[in-house]
């Protein structure tokens, strides 16, 4: 049966005051549930100092409601002045007053109703808001500010959406979102609130205390005895942790931070990971869980110090000492002091810690991993990216990884290596290993796939690269190869000079074969097949029906054959707006089809066309490789050689610069090393060298390679640079064309002897 108009007519207005009374009479019922503002149990103000016999428990969630309301009460009473019955306008200690629009908590803005305004104060301890700002009025709300508060500027995005500036402030507990029609009002909110925030001292919790605590009676037992009896805070539980141990500031974080995964506040994820700790108990395999936490203290730094306490709190005093559980708390401890470096007062806290294990159960797994980890922290620097799964493995036993590094024309090398060994030191134990110490060239270990090659930073922890392969491998697909190390020549000082029957000269050579692979080697297309006769020559030997042959792009640069097949045709564009919609609708019916049948085809066409380019320039090959009958292998490697050393820039590292003008065999300019006066980078992608009075700008995203390829040639060459000015450089004038950037950086012009030549090649 419908219902009548006038039934319905008072249900819409029962709905209509109740949304009323949601956004308004809650207001004056937000006294009472604010009245725990800023309960902090596990805070204390930087000056409250409690004595050693106050037992600090673990916190934990009190069971009843009344015992809890009472504690917060008098907490409150000791933290917030009472205001007495006089005027709000009156008040002395306010700093700022005004009218501000606050968002109900809970309720949702609805676009009928304009927000309600209230008055809010700022005085040295709190953000307070009443009623109004009469006599008498009741205070509706209150907010505790402290050094952990934070504040939040107005942004345009809120006031596109909603017409209002917005002030945030973030307490422990509460948040509040005030709005204003104005932003100079909003900005003058934002630097007041700040500005008592600042002049708060800094809070410290308990965690904090104890470790002072420990610091000072460090050579007392019987005192660090009663300390770790009467405060539990500092040892194992198995219950969950509500507080973080160390002091994080509230209020969200910024979502821009680097890394895929969103994370809210640091408090909340300071919670989070206790709780992933305490699953690394019952974990059979607990290396994933160990690389997320690892991850997590990468993507936010300031909880590397909080996993730190709260590691050394789960192996403090463990229920089962050298169980499971207590091993994987250690293995991740141990991961940690590989990969971070804590603070200086967590770092003497956690060495204290490593200390009292040793003592107290010598000869066991805790004490070996104690020993292990103060090593590490000695040599542990940061690391651009977390453990891999294979390192974790060999850190939770102890050990160092195996690392094979791929040798041009030798086997792979194995090499071992630890978390903290760099690039530089692999490549010298190669250099010791191979017999290449007396050779005047430079070797460096390079990242090599098939799309780029670059060489390794001398300061690159190896075990940052090996992360890389294993992301890398996740990503690419099967029939990508995986990235690999290589070792290899980089820095050519001296080529002729190389024995031929050296280990060196077979670098070169297969230096050299990647060279004419990748077009950097301009010559002719039967030069090219020549050099690939060559290449099966040392190989295979003789020419045999029964040998095996190489996939031409093993032998021949791919981009000759693919500069044979005719451009495609690229249709003029269509000026008229008519003739783009009549194009536009036709490719979204039968005509696109046949349009991509046509294209499927013309690809088809192409492929076979390159087919048969490949096999005529096989051919080609396999006739000159008849020819070389007889040719030993180190002389067809010497014959190589000779050919790639015609192109006057062999022996030249190369680099990708943009020209303007069409690129030549043939270098655009030459020019020693005594020649340079400076060089540097003018910005992120432009690379500046002077050279006497020139000043040539390269645009190249290598930047940092050629700079640090420059600096390694210099001193190798015997130049030292000048000391640096004590004082900051200033820029220099833009009228001045002679003066060089801040960023350059000044060298020795005078040369002993005559030094390799640089060469800039497009």
């Amino acid at each position: 049966m419908p219902f009548p108009g006038g039934l319905w007519w008072l249900l819409c207005c029962r709905q209509g005051f109740t949304l009323l009374r949601r956004d308004y009479g809650e207001a004056d019922r937000e006294a009472d549930g604010e009245a725990e503002e800023e309960a902090s149990f596990e805070l204390r103000a930087q000056g409250d100092q409690g004595s050693l016999e106050v037992s600090l428990s673990q916190p934990t969630r009190s069971s009843s409601g009344s015992e809890r309301s009472l504690l917060v009460a008098e907490e409150m009473r000791s933290l917030i002045v009472e205001k007495g019955p006089g005027p709000v306008e009156d008040d002395p200690d306010a700093l700022v007053k005004g009218w501000l629009q606050r968002e109900v908590r809970g309720g949702v803005k609805t676009p009928w109703i304009r927000p309600r305004k209230y008055w809010f104060v700022l005085t040295p301890d709190s953000l307070d808001y009443y009623s109004s700002n009469e006599k008498g009025a009741r205070r509706l709300g209150s907010l505790v500010l402290t050094s952990l508060c934070s504040v939040l500027w107005p942004d345009k995005q809120t006031y596109k959406e909603t017409g209002y500036w917005s002030v945030t402030v973030f307490g422990r507990k509460h948040c509040y979102r005030l709005y204003t029609e104005h932003l100079n009002e909003a900005v003058h909110w934002v630097c007041a609130v700040q500005k008592v925030i600042d002049s708060k001292a800094p809070v410290q919790t308990p965690t904090q205390l104890l470790m002072r605590d420990i610091e000072e009676h460090c050579d007392s037992p019987e005192v660090l005895e009663q300390i770790y009896r009467c405060n539990p805070i500092l040892r194992y539980t198995s219950s969950p942790l509500y507080a973080p141990l160390l002091p994080f500031p509230y209020g969200s974080l910024d979502q821009s931070a680097p890394g895929p995964r969103s994370y809210t506040t640091l408090r909340d994820e300071a919670v989070k990971l206790f709780n992933s700790l305490q699953q690394l108990e019952l974990e059979r395999d607990p290396v994933p869980l160990m690389q997320g936490v690892l991850q997590t203290c990468l993507d936010l730094p300031p909880l590397v110090d909080e996993i730190y306490c709260q590691l050394v709190k789960q192996t403090t005093e463990p229920p089962a000492p050298g169980g499971q559980g207590d091993l994987h708390y250690w293995q991740l401890l141990t991961c940690m002091s590989c990969t971070f470096l804590p603070s200086p007062p967590v770092l003497r806290f956690l060495r204290f810690h490593l200390d009292r294990t040793e003592s107290r159960f010598p000869a066991s797994e805790m004490a070996k991993y104690a020993c292990f980890i103060r090593e590490a922290l000695g040599k542990t620097k940061g690391r651009e990216c977390v453990p891999s799964l294979e390192e974790i493995l060999v850190l939770m036993r102890r050990q160092e990884m195996i690392c094979t590094v791929h040798c041009p024309g030798a086997p792979a090398c194995s090499v071992a290596i630890s978390s903290h060994t760099t690039a530089e030191e692999v490549a010298q134990e190669l250099v010791s290993r191979l017999g290449l110490s007396q050779s005047p060239n430079l070797f460096a270990l390079y990242e090599q796939s098939r799309r780029r090659e670059q060489p390794v930073g001398s300061t690159t922890l190896l075990a940052d690269v090996l992360t890389r392969f294993e992301n890398l491998a996740g990503e690419e697909r099967e029939q990508d190869p995986p990235c690999r190390l290589c070792f290899k020549h980089y820095g050519f000082l001296d080529t002729d000079n190389v024995p031929r029957d050296s280990l060196e000269f077979a670098l070169l050579f297969e230096q050299a074969h990647e060279m004419v692979l990748r077009g950097y080697v301009p010559t002719s297309e039967e030069t090219l097949q020549t050099l690939a006769a060559l290449r099966l020559q040392s190989l295979n030997s003789d020419f045999s029906t029964h040998a095996p042959f190489p996939r031409l792009e093993e032998l021949f640069p791919p981009h000759v054959l693919h500069a044979r097949l005719p451009p495609p045709r690229r249709r003029p564009p269509t000026k008229c707006r008519g003739a783009r919609l009549r194009a536009g609708l036709l490719a979204g019916g039968l005509w696109g089809q046949a349009l991509a049948k046509q294209r499927a085809e013309r690809d088809q066409r192409l492929r076979g066309r390159l087919r048969e380019e490949g096999a005529s320039t096989m051919a080609a090959i396999v006739e000159k490789w008849k020819l070389l009958q007889g040719m030993g292998r180190p002389e067809a490697m010497a014959a190589y050689v000779a050919l790639v050393r015609e192109w006057p820039g062999f022996g030249s590292t190369l680099f990708d610069v943009d020209l303007r003008v069409p690129g030549e065999p043939e270098p655009l300019d030459s020019f020693c090393y005594g020649r340079i006066s400076s060089f540097g980078a003018s910005d992120s992608s432009t690379f500046r060298l002077s050279v006497e009075d020139r000043d040539l700008l390269f645009e190249t995203s290598q930047v940092d390679e050629i700079a640090q390829l420059l600096n390694t040639y210099l001193a190798s060459a015997g130049a030292q640079r000048p000391p640096r000015p004590q004082e900051p450089a200033t820029s220099p004038p833009a009228s001045d064309p002679t003066a060089l950037p801040q960023e350059l950086c000044p060298v020795a012009r005078p040369w002993q002897h005559r030094p390799p030549v640089g060469s800039f090649h497009s």
